[in-house]
């Protein structure tokens, strides 16, 4: 039987491009450049199979040019005007399989970053872009505050064992943040101190688990009293319901 290998490869400045490998087969997800691809192909002796990617923004699609000049491969993506070289645009909760992998993968439209982004679950893997991530989630560059507390709340769904691949390593910076919103989470601290120690030795504090998500990151825990009370404080104003909780949230860490 053989296994899926999920391998996070380094991308311009804090860029993750997903490197998941079945066989001999290879797929990327959200190549902002093609060198480290690339790379990786050659050095690992694999065959570039698809390349999935989630939304607009360059730095996730800037290398798919260059990987298509090597390799004529499908492009699956979102339906979006500002990302022509997609070949298979892709629908909320559709279902897809890629040759020479065993399991199919799930649609997640997402949008809130941007308007258009979607997600891709693979197995108990979340390739979730840039709206999730590790304690954190991403701001709002085309979608709305309600869009992506929305999309928030269908990731959170998923089961608490998922697997949260996201494309940047922003995870000590949100914990900070995380810290300053509770605390008293004994939790958020104990995550803390573990990817310090990981980014003290080079390796990537991803992927986390939508487990650990949902006990430290502000953004899903909107609905906790703590939470509530500190945004109330921040807004300096009382607040009605999780969306304007969240509204609050992101805007402050804005400026964080």
């Amino acid at each position: 039987m053989r296994w899926m290998m999920i391998v996070p490869l380094s991308a311009l400045r804090d860029n993750y491009i997903w490197a998941i490998c079945e066989g001999r087969r290879c797929v990327v997800v959200d190549p902002g450049e093609a060198a480290p691809v690339l790379s990786f192909l050659h050095e690992q002796g694999l065959t570039l199979t698809a390349i999935l990617l989630t939304h607009r923004h360059a730095d996730h699609q800037g290398g798919v040019a260059e990987l298509l000049a090597h390799s004529a491969v499908p492009v699956f993506g979102p339906h979006s005007a500002a990302m022509p070289l997609v070949t298979h645009a892709l629908s909320d909760q559709g279902e897809f399989r890629i040759e020479g992998f065993a399991s199919p993968l799930r649609v997640l439209a997402v949008p809130g970053h941007t308007e258009e982004h979607i997600a891709y679950l693979w197995s108990d893997a979340l390739f979730c872009g840039d709206t999730l991530f590790a304690a954190g989630c991403g701001r709002l560059l085309g979608g709305t505050a309600q869009q992506l507390f929305t999309s928030l709340q269908t990731l959170a769904a998923l089961p608490a064992k998922t697997h949260v691949y996201c494309t940047h390593e922003y995870t000590l910076s949100n914990l900070a943040f995380a810290v300053a919103v509770e605390p008293g989470n004994l939790q958020i601290q104990t995550r803390r101190r573990s990817c310090e120690a990981l980014r003290e030795q080079g390796r990537p504090t991803l992927p986390s688990s939508l487990g650990d998500e949902l006990q430290t990151n502000p953004f899903l825990r909107c609905t906790e009293t703590a939470v509530h009370q500190v945004a109330e404080k921040q807004a300096g104003h009382a607040l009605h319901g999780p969306l304007e909780v969240f509204t609050v949230l992101r805007k402050w860490k804005d400026q964080f």
